[in-house]
């Protein structure tokens, strides 16, 4: 670990020595001129010399720690540093670098200050880049950094106490380290395999070095298959004769001339070549086939990535098992034309590209085509004239990408859901409020009205119509992952038993109803109530589909539980789902299954497939926020089973899927919610002393102050936190301090803990039309109700009448 020291020195006491002297001298020039006297002026002199002396050995003796930088402590940096496979650099707001590990020096071969490191022109903007963004927003990231060879992503983040340092970690871009990879490869056995097909494979650093080999090239330069030969030049192994054709220095001019194939298989000019060596038809029999072409096919097929050779008519010649992967084909039945893979738009570009580099156009180009089979995820397609390969005039590679494609799409459905998420939040919090407004609107109105007047029943079914829209905005916090949950530790088997005579009469006799549990059950810790839902709703939507895909509206819904072992999740190889020990409830139908098209939609709130008026769309988002709140993981998808579930063999359908973690005894920092007893509520609701009400929505506000002023209590209103504080500032103490949470300039928490400070035990109730839940573990505060939005005028009025008379 290399570090820059940052020195100390006393400048300060020198400053002040200089400084005494300085003004010995002036006092005593000016006692010299006004009193004429040499003894008295060189006394005024020696005395500040001796001052000054005296201040500079204080200073030695007993330093400032103030005025002193002393060197921080590198130790515990190194130690992390070195214990990370990445290169991990330092500098600080000057662009200085501070340290950096053994690794930093082995990648960049010395110490260079970033961004200047051996990159690309490109590669060095886009670290520059990521520097200043580092700097303005605390990280960045730059990818795609190619150093000699290596394909690096740099990760970069501001530290220090004061943010004044940069940390630059270098890692390696998974699955892009071609580079290592073909040395491993031209090393191991699979260049032993080339070698007996006749193909002599070394891996050319930019500076001409060999940077691996395989053995037959080694044999044929060295004379021995193992030799030395990293790190020596290339070029000296071999010698041309008077025709240009290569050939080993060593073997001379009797042996067969050799044909180079030079293959670019990384982009920037530090990437290594990848070079073949075969041998030339000159009055010898070559390794295999009838010609060198043979050996060319040899050489294509096994390349890792894909590549295909175009003749010079546009048509394949031929293309290996990993471009007709990546291009989704058969190989044995390619097509003619690489224009036959591609959508209708994109087949001009790419044989117009085909067509100049057959004609003789130099250097490579990459293009971003579309496949017929996959139309809407763009693949990269590198076009490179082929000089020395038989037939072939083009050379094409394809990356197979699906595996990152797939990787995308679900990371851009979790950040899309984790926004809509939020929306849904945010979307719920403001319909409570006016919710909360038109429902105590309606209470106070039924208080003017008895049983039997005209406006009596149409006052009661505005009321029953917003209770019933507050039960959607539930459904939205529960998608939103917000609502508050009772968690308790609980057996799958026994929610399915509780539901399961609901779930009989929701689905009909027409529905077969299947149960079947697993052994070795582990108990897991969830909602017990939620959990039910979650069961109801898929049921629901199942019986839905069944009835869809048979108007009869017969099938089956099979309902299993089952243990996971972390071994069994690793075997999976999910990207999601994190390996450990799950308990597992499957619901499965016999309908028509779901169109692939929408799959990673049925999540979304409001997205439904039934008629219009027959469905919210927030069946499956709340059933999903359930589930992740829980801490679960939930996958839909179709199956084709074997009617091991009790459906018919080959039955098709759609499976929900949901992985709740296994509940240990300790696992846990926070203690399992055991079901409360509900508290007696109050019976006398009239109540006195003064109330400090605080909310933003004055519909709301007014509500609420009607409210409690019919109650006998003595109410003091404001719109904000800062109205509030004035308020206490200029009247007594309040009995009761009743806030909304979220409000603009100063929120419900920060103004209560302003309040606190005049007051420490003063009473508090929130309003908030987010989950308790939540709130708590944002607000921190101690000794704090809550009462969450919509509530009626009765509600209200309890858990003021509660809380006071807790106190």
């Amino acid at each position: 670990m290399a570090s820059v020291p940052i020195s100390s020195s006393d400048t300060p006491a020198r400053s002040a020595l200089l400084i005494a002297v300085g003004s010995g001298i002036l006092a005593s020039l000016i006692i010299l001129g006004a009193l004429g006297s040499v003894p008295i002026a060189a006394a005024f002199l020696a005395s500040a010399i001796v001052l000054g002396g005296g201040l500079l050995v204080f200073r030695r003796l007993f330093p400032i720690a103030a005025d002193t930088a002393s060197e921080p402590d590198w130790s515990v940096a190194r130690a992390l540093a070195e214990s990370s496979a990445d290169a991990i650099a330092v500098t600080d707001r000057a662009g200085r670098l501070v340290c950096a590990n053994d690794r930093y020096e082995a990648v960049f071969s010395g110490f260079p200050t970033p961004p200047g490191l051996p990159f690309d022109a490109s590669g060095v903007e886009r670290l520059s880049a990521a520097g200043r963004a580092a700097w303005r927003d605390g990280a960045a990231t730059a990818g795609r950094l190619i150093a000699q060879g290596t394909s690096l992503t740099a990760d970069v983040a501001r530290a220090g106490e004061d943010g004044n340092l940069l940390v630059w970690r270098f890692r390696g871009s998974e699955g892009l380290d071609l580079a290592r990879t073909m040395e491993t490869l031209i090393s191991g056995p699979t260049g032993d395999r080339l070698g007996s097909a006749g193909i002599m494979t070394a891996l050319i650093n930019p500076d001409g070095r060999i940077r691996a080999a395989n053995r037959v090239l080694r044999a044929r330069a060295m004379g021995e298959g193992d030799s030395p030969i990293l790190g020596r030049d290339f070029a000296r192994f071999l010698i041309t004769d008077a025709y240009g054709m290569a050939r080993f220095e060593r073997e001379g001019m009797t042996r067969n001339p050799l044909r180079v194939l030079q293959i670019p298989f990384l982009d920037g000019e530090d990437a290594p070549m990848l070079v073949a060596l075969i041998d030339e038809e000159d009055g010898a029999h070559p390794a295999i086939g009838e010609s060198a072409g043979a050996h060319i096919k040899s050489l294509v097929a096994l390349m890792p990535f894909g590549v295909a050779l175009i003749g010079a008519d546009g048509r394949f010649l031929q293309m290996n098992d990993a471009f007709a992967r990546a291009a989704a084909v058969d190989p044995n039945s390619p097509p003619l034309y690489p224009g036959d893979l591609l959508v209708r738009e994109d087949k001009g570009v790419v044989a117009d590209a085909i067509r100049r580099f057959a004609g003789g156009a130099t250097h490579s180009t990459d293009l971003a085509v579309r496949l017929r089979d996959h139309p809407d995820e763009p693949v990269a397609l590198s076009i490179a004239g082929a000089r020395g390969l038989g037939e072939a005039a083009v050379l094409l590679s394809l990356k197979d990408n699906s595996e990152e494609t797939r990787l995308k799409r679900e990371v851009a459905q979790a950040t899309k859901m984790q926004a809509v998420g939020q929306l849904a939040g945010g979307v719920a919090h403001d319909f409570n409020n006016i919710l909360t407004a038109i429902i105590g609107h309606c209470d106070l109105m039924l208080m003017r009205h008895s049983p039997g007047d005209s406006d009596y029943d149409d006052i009661q079914q505005i009321r029953a119509n917003s209770n019933r829209a507050a039960s959607l905005t539930r459904q939205l916090l529960a998608f939103s992952r917000q609502q508050t949950l009772r968690p308790q530790v609980l057996q799958l088997p026994d929610v399915i038993s509780e539901v399961s005579n609901l779930l009989k009469r929701l689905l009909g006799e027409t529905v077969t109803l299947t149960v079947k549990h697993g052994r070795n059950l582990s108990p897991v810790r969830a909602d017990p109530g939620q959990l039910e839902q979650v069961v109801v709703n898929l049921a629901v939507n199942a019986r839905d589909a069944m009835i869809t895909h048979d108007p009869r509206g017969a099938g089956t819904l099979s309902i299993q539980t089952y243990a996971v072992t972390a071994a069994d999740v690793r075997k999976l190889a999910s990207d999601i789902l994190p390996p450990a020990d799950y308990s597992v409830l499957e619901i499965a139908d016999t309908g028509g299954g779901i169109p692939v098209e929408i799959l990673p939609k049925i999540f979304e709130p409001f997205f439904t497939t039934k008629e219009v008026g027959k469905g919210t769309g927030l069946g499956l988002s709340t059933v999903y926020g359930i589930v992740k709140q829980s801490g679960g993981y939930i996958f839909a998808d179709n199956r084709k089973d074997g009617g091991a579930d009790g459906g018919p063999r080959g039955a098709q359908g759609a499976v929900f899927t949901m992985y709740l973690p296994v509940y240990t005894e300790g696992a846990l920092s926070e203690p399992v919610t055991q079901r409360a007893l509900p508290r007696e509520k109050p019976v006398d609701l009239w109540g006195t002393g003064t109330i400090l009400l605080v909310e933003d929505e004055d519909m709301v506000r007014a509500v609420a102050e009607r409210a409690l002023s019919r109650q006998g209590y003595t109410v003091l209103t404001a719109e904000n936190g800062e109205a509030a504080l004035e308020l206490l500032a200029v009247n007594p103490r309040p009995d009761l301090l009743i806030s909304d949470v979220m409000m603009p300039l100063m929120d419900g928490p920060t103004m209560v803990r302003h309040a606190r400070a005049r007051y420490p035990d003063l009473p508090i109730l929130f309003m908030s039309g987010y989950a308790e839940e939540t709130l708590r573990k944002s607000i921190n505060l101690d000794n704090v109700a809550f009462l969450a939005k919509p509530f009626s005028v009765q509600q209200l009025a309890e858990a003021t009448r509660e809380v006071l008379g807790t106190k």
